[in-house]
């Protein structure tokens, strides 16, 4: 019967990010859904924080949570993990075996020379994309992505950049493609209003240069008077604390380290994104539903969330561009609010859970073996 409920197994190498939030969001509402859902992690995925989200998520895939070795670039574990999920989707009897990023979309489509049932599925979520095409790792990459496509039943795309990116470096996929926005829950809607002492901007996000931390911390200096919230850890955070203390800022940035995004929002009265690259931030999702305004620049897939004010993007690396959209901010408030009420309207009707569930749950039913 095609109405039958579905046997699904996620699988990703880190259980960490917006790609874990995907998997995460997903796997509850397929659960919901009347599906079984199980996931696929790595042996690594240990710390307290990964023990806690998986924990959490435990009650919702009804096919357990299993881990095996997945090495970060290459290992052992490459050649048996996808024996192990093989096993594993055979005596689950699984329908589905949905790959996520690099690893988890090798796996899983390399689990099908295992004798698996199961039809394959894969989100990219940059992984591979990540990869420049000239070099090592690149070239290595793309020929096992291209090898593995006779064995993809469906691509999703989280973005259409990503889809073009996919395209270029990898060739025009010969099997079934399609894009599906992230989505938030009903409960990212309510709207969060700043606290009294909430700083002029906030950041949320890893403080590494790739989350573009130094052109905003070279921005504000360029911002008399102007306060900001960076909430967040990362490797450059010892680097950024000296820029901040050369730039003389320190007193007007303040870092409370590592926190859910709606706990520091009301930290601020403008949100800021200044990726250097992205493919399609949850940050910025997040950020204009629960009606903040939003400063972001034009990578990824950001401009397809601003969707009608894609033209108040900035230039990314570009302190002075930054800069003048931080005063524009401070200088024009109500024209700030326009704009987010408008972003907000294209958010809510693209990029619901539900939008994305019921489109991902139609290309598993599409590709379910008989």
């Amino acid at each position: 019967m095609t109405d039958r409920p579905l046997r699904i197994l996620q699988i990703l190498r880190a259980p960490v990010g917006g790609l874990f939030r995907h998997v995460a969001d997903l796997t509850r509402a397929l659960a919901a859904r009347g599906h079984s859902a199980g996931v696929v992690v790595d042996t690594l995925a240990n710390d307290a924080q990964t023990e806690g989200l998986l924990a959490a998520l435990l009650p919702h895939a009804a096919l357990g949570i299993h881990r095996f070795p997945m090495p970060r670039l290459f290992g052992k574990g490459d050649l048996t993990t996808p024996l192990a999920v093989a096993r594993l989707a055979r005596e689950l009897d699984v329908d589905i075996l949905h790959g996520h990023g690099a690893k988890g979309g090798f796996y899983a489509r390399l689990a099908l020379y295992g004798r698996a049932r199961a039809k394959a599925l894969y989100t990219p979520h940059g992984g591979v994309l990540h990869y420049p095409a000239d070099s090592r790792s690149g070239r290595l990459f793309h020929r096992i992505e291209r090898h593995l496509m006779g064995k993809t039943s469906a691509i999703i795309f989280e973005s259409r950049y990503a889809q073009t990116v996919y395209s270029a470096l990898i060739g025009a996929p010969k099997t079934r493609t399609e894009v599906i926005h992230n989505g938030l829950r009903p409960e990212e809607f309510i709207p969060i209003r700043p606290a009294p002492e909430a700083a002029d901007f906030v950041f949320v996000g890893e403080l590494r240069a790739l989350k573009g931390v130094f052109p905003l911390i070279e921005a504000l200096a360029k911002v008399p008077g102007a306060t900001l919230t960076m909430a967040g850890d990362g490797p450059d955070r010892v680097a950024l604390e000296s820029r901040i203390a050369e730039l003389g800022l320190t007193g007007r940035v303040t870092l409370p380290g590592s926190r859910p995004a709606r706990d520091i929002f009301p930290l601020g009265r403008c949100a800021v994104v200044p990726s250097l690259a992205e493919s399609l931030p949850y940050v910025v999702l997040e950020a204009a539903a629960a009606e903040l305004p939003v400063i972001a620049t034009r990578v990824g897939g950001i401009p397809e969330i601003f969707g009608p004010t894609a033209n108040d993007l900035i230039e990314a690396g570009n302190a002075d561009a930054l800069a003048g959209a931080m005063r524009d901010f401070l200088d024009q408030p109500e024209r700030a609010r326009v704009a987010m009420v408008t972003r907000l309207a294209h958010i809510r009707a693209g990029f619901s859970v539900e939008a994305m569930t019921e489109s991902i749950e139609a290309l598993y039913r599409a590709a379910r073996p008989n």
